[in-house]
């Protein structure tokens, strides 16, 4: 079994990691043990977000959906979202009802999950997979990068471009400093590369 994203609950005790067959692994991190197991994705699981309230877990899959799951009743699958391509990267807005997922085929969509609101944008810039997603902590603007070398910044939610920078190979992965303040990548050329965000 191949384990693609992980992601820690914010009190630091439970992780959950998704796995290439679809599931969802919940692992007991103090005692070091498997504790549960989500099944839904009828495809590899390939990344993951949880709400701000922690009370949500949101899942992407090589099978072109995006689900939800409730933490309080581990086994209630809340919604299933489909798609036209498989999701590569997820996230969850702090600030709003708003999930955006960065697809193989190069867009990325922001769908609102209020039940009340169908708000759903698309956004096209980068020319291939978009690998990572991250909203920054105040959820105004999120990071986007890619297969195509790309890192795009865009406003939450109508997706402006507000920057964006080429870097020397594909840019696997990116993270955002909990005050907004720095931007870190890491690409397939074995390189990290730090941004600071003035604004």
């Amino acid at each position: 079994k191949q384990w693609y994203q992980r992601r820690v609950r914010a009190d630091n005790k439970t992780c959950f990691s998704c796995c290439s067959d679809g599931n969802i692994a919940v692992w007991d991190l103090h005692n070091r043990e498997l504790i549960n197991q989500f099944q839904g994705h009828t495809d590899g699981a390939s990344c993951t977000d949880i709400s701000t309230d922690g009370t949500k877990l949101w899942t992407g899959g090589l099978d072109n959906t995006v689900r939800s799951w409730d933490l309080r009743e581990p086994t209630q699958k809340l919604e299933t979202y489909e798609f036209s391509s498989q999701i590569f990267s997820l996230g969850y807005c702090p600030k709003d009802d708003w999930v955006a997922v960065g697809m193989e085929s190069c867009s990325i969509e922001l769908f609102n999950v209020n039940t009340s609101i169908t708000e759903k944008y698309q956004l096209q810039k980068h020319e291939s997979s978009v690998l990572s997603l991250k909203f920054s902590s105040g959820g105004d603007w999120f990071v986007t990068t890619g297969k195509d070398n790309q890192m795009n910044i865009w406003t939450t939610p109508h997706g402006y471009s507000i920057y964006q920078a080429v870097e020397a190979g594909s840019v696997l992965g990116c993270d955002i400093s909990d005050d907004d303040r720095y931007i870190i990548t890491g690409s397939g050329d074995k390189k990290a590369t730090l941004y600071e965000v003035m604004y």
